[in-house]
């Protein structure tokens, strides 16, 4: 069979170029061989993107799908050995999780399942039975460990249980690893690769992006390159992700083993990123079923004006704008980067309150509440990304005041701003941006120093945003699961992070691309069309 995917771009560019451009070569399938490269021992580096890790977990289905595992089934046709993965058989009833010595480890929930009847995406109601506690201590070929940063790989503990108690381990790797002291490198080494592919780095920004950029940038401390002074959401040192991913690839290609390396996916191009607006205030959010629609607004805009002429005091009147009722409105957030006027608004507004201009009478905790909210809110612009994680923020109540009237008019995003940590501003976007670029740079070098080929993963997914089509007609998105109408065309599971089985598949099918023109080899390709998509459940 020949399978070409094209990438459909936007349609000013559809009809400047004249032309849909392929992202695949045709290939031949009359006959296979694996020309150049040795498949008897794969091993896949990587983190949750190579383990199979999908809607917020890794469970036993779900690995199933890891885009290795479908590689290794298409290199047994010309020569591939055993691919051995870390044994989830004791996942009895396939929802994920994890425990630790029969208790939840927290962080560590279910599996993500749209629920049919709520409409909504939910974790799969289920006993957890997956636990820290039972040890593999074998070496296997997918090598995948979720969390895992790049200098992660080649350090010694990470697979300790006593590290982990200290939060200073990986639970998956704590599984496998073959002893308390060995590196996850080590232990694949173990395995004397002949082929491998490399996706790591990802985590290196993507867990400061998911957090709201609640970490550090380490490019920009003075102890940068220390790693005992990292948090989990910071981003990587450029010369410590560039000293690991040297060292990791050096390893690999030690015994003479060939392989693709792939590049570090844009946050941007996937849908935690690009689902929730940051204009989805309207009247139908607002507005409750026989409440006058003009006073609700003429309410709100009475406690936003306020604000505003307070921070117009302050010159600073521009944060904020007043609702409309025939447009979206903008979410009300917070934004760290902004200077903060909080002593000032807590004077201001107590003065306003004493004289009686403030809409309700407030106490001093009160007024110390209120001004520390926005002393650095603004309204959210288009250049703002909303986290998956906020569209469970919007409209939400704060803690009862006590007051009903104060605690009507307070609401999350719409009177009240959002929390930094649900959105990625342009500060953060900026940093991410250069840290992503800083890697991919480092990935392609070192990919051209050993002769290695290159999945250009960052470029794939970005083309996704417009889709990809399948040479049948069928086309796929970075879209997030919106319901029956684009069903068979998400590549990405629930979490909006990771992708799903038809995603994987996509992302085996372009390494199998790569392989066979890099390599000279004619390996069969994957029919991404045949993957499931989304877990969709009628109640849960």
């Amino acid at each position: 069979m020949k399978r070409k995917y094209l990438y459909i771009a936007p349609l000013l560019a559809v009809i400047a170029a004249g032309c849909e451009p392929s992202i695949k070569d045709e290939i031949n399938s009359d006959t296979y061989y694996a020309g150049e490269a040795d498949f008897s021992s794969y091993v896949a580096i990587g983190n949750s993107l190579t383990a199979g890790y999908m809607d917020g977990t890794l469970y036993r289905s779900g690995q199933q799908n890891s885009f290795p595992n479908i590689l290794a089934q298409q290199f047994k046709v010309v020569g591939g050995g055993p691919f051995t993965q870390p044994p989830l058989d004791d996942d009895t009833n396939n929802v994920g999780g994890m425990l630790i010595n029969g208790n939840p480890l927290p962080g560590f929930d279910t599996k993500l399942v749209m629920n049919m009847s709520t409409s909504s995406p939910e974790n799969k109601k289920g006993t957890v039975t997956l636990d820290v506690n039972k040890r593999a201590q074998k070496a296997y070929h997918n090598a995948g460990v979720p969390g895992a940063k790049t200098f992660h790989l080649i350090a010694p503990g990470y697979g300790s249980m006593s590290n982990l108690l200290a939060g200073k381990a990986n639970p998956y790797f704590v599984r496998t690893a073959t002893s308390d002291e060995t590196t996850v490198m080590a232990d694949v080494m173990t395995l004397k690769p002949t082929f491998f592919t490399n996706w790591i780095g990802a985590n290196d920004v993507l867990a400061y992006a998911t957090s709201g950029g609640e970490g550090l940038d380490q490019n920009e401390q003075a102890n940068g390159t220390d790693l005992t002074q990292y948090g989990g959401n910071d981003i990587t040192h450029v010369g410590v992700f560039k000293m690991a991913y040297e060292g990791i690839v050096n390893t690999l290609v030690s015994g003479g083993a060939k392989g693709v390396v792939a590049t570090v996916p844009d946050v941007t191009t996937i849908p935690f990123f690009t689902t929730v607006p940051y204009n989805p205030i309207t009247s139908a959010v607002i507005v409750q079923p026989g409440q006058n629609e003009d006073a609700v607004f003429g309410q709100l805009n009475l406690l936003i004006g306020m604000f505003k002429e307070v921070l117009t005091q302050l010159g600073q009147g521009d944060r904020l704008q007043l609702l409309d009722k025939t447009k979206a409105n903008p979410l009300l957030i917070q934004d760290k980067s902004l200077d903060n006027l909080e002593p000032q608004l807590n004077v201001i507004i107590k003065m306003l309150v004493d004289s009686g201009k403030f809409p309700i009478k407030l106490s001093d905790q009160e007024i110390a509440f209120i001004a520390k909210g926005f002393g650095q809110a603004r309204h959210a612009t288009a250049k703002d990304l909303m986290l998956l994680t906020s569209r469970a923020q919007i409209g939400g109540a704060l803690p009862s005041t006590g007051k009903p009237e104060m605690d009507a008019m307070l609401k999350k995003g719409i009177t009240y701003p959002i929390d930094d940590k649900f959105v990625l501003n342009v500060v953060e976007q900026e940093k991410v941006q250069a840290a992503t670029n800083a890697f991919n740079s480092i990935i392609k070098n070192v990919a051209n120093e050993k002769g290695l080929a290159v999945a250009d993963m960052n470029d794939l997914l970005r083309k996704a945003v417009s889709g990809l089509r399948v040479e049948d007609g069928q086309i796929y998105t970075a879209d997030y699961f919106k319901g029956m109408g684009n069903l068979n065309t998400v590549m990405f599971s629930l979490d909006g992070v990771h992708l799903n089985p038809r995603g994987y598949a996509f992302i085996a099918a372009e390494i199998l691309r790569v392989i066979n023109k890099h390599y000279k080899a004619n390996i069969p390709l994957v029919n991404p069309a045949v993957y499931p998509g989304p877990t969709l459940v009628l109640q849960n």
